[in-house]
């Protein structure tokens, strides 16, 4: 055998192999975002650009497409998820702080308007998370409102 034909049947039994191995799901049954919306009461256009941009990777649920079916883009995919729940899960909006909350909606704000937030790898195949202008200020001047809420929370009595 020559040994082309070798090093592709090799690299063909290690990608099946690979496609054993998959990550744990982002699927939880108490993905409950109903405290961070009742509490920071966006209006229906930014809970839509929350839903369409943001949800996947900072909640409990994400809506994986058929590609993360596939090693090692299953990998990845849980990788980014993993990371963005690091920084900020809205579905553990209740278990944090005013502080905390202040904290991270002003790094909601900081990577809108810096065009961070969506990840580019995102948008490539989910078009409708990509941020328009006006969205980008929906979203900055909802957090700014909801930022205020919490600073006076903090005030002392």
């Amino acid at each position: 055998m020559k040994l082309g034909k070798k090093i592709g049947w090799t690299l063909l039994i290690l990608f099946l192999g690979l496609q054993l191995y998959r990550p744990e799901k982002n699927k939880s049954e108490s993905n409950n975002l109903q405290p961070f919306l009742v509490e920071t009461n966006p209006p229906p256009e930014v809970e839509a650009i929350l839903k369409a941009s943001c949800y996947d990777c900072h909640s409990n649920s994400t809506n994986y497409p058929w590609y993360n079916q596939v090693a090692p883009v299953s990998w990845w995919i849980a990788d980014h998820v993993e990371e963005g729940k690091e920084h900020l899960n809205f579905a553990d909006w209740a278990q944090y702080s005013n502080k905390k909350k202040d904290h991270k909606l002003e790094e909601v704000i900081e990577t809108v308007e810096s065009s961070e937030m969506p990840l580019d790898e995102y948008t490539w195949t989910h078009e409708e998370a990509r941020l328009s202008e006006a969205q980008r200020k929906a979203i900055m001047a909802w957090a700014n409102q909801t930022r205020a809420m919490y600073q006076l929370a903090d005030l002392p009595k």
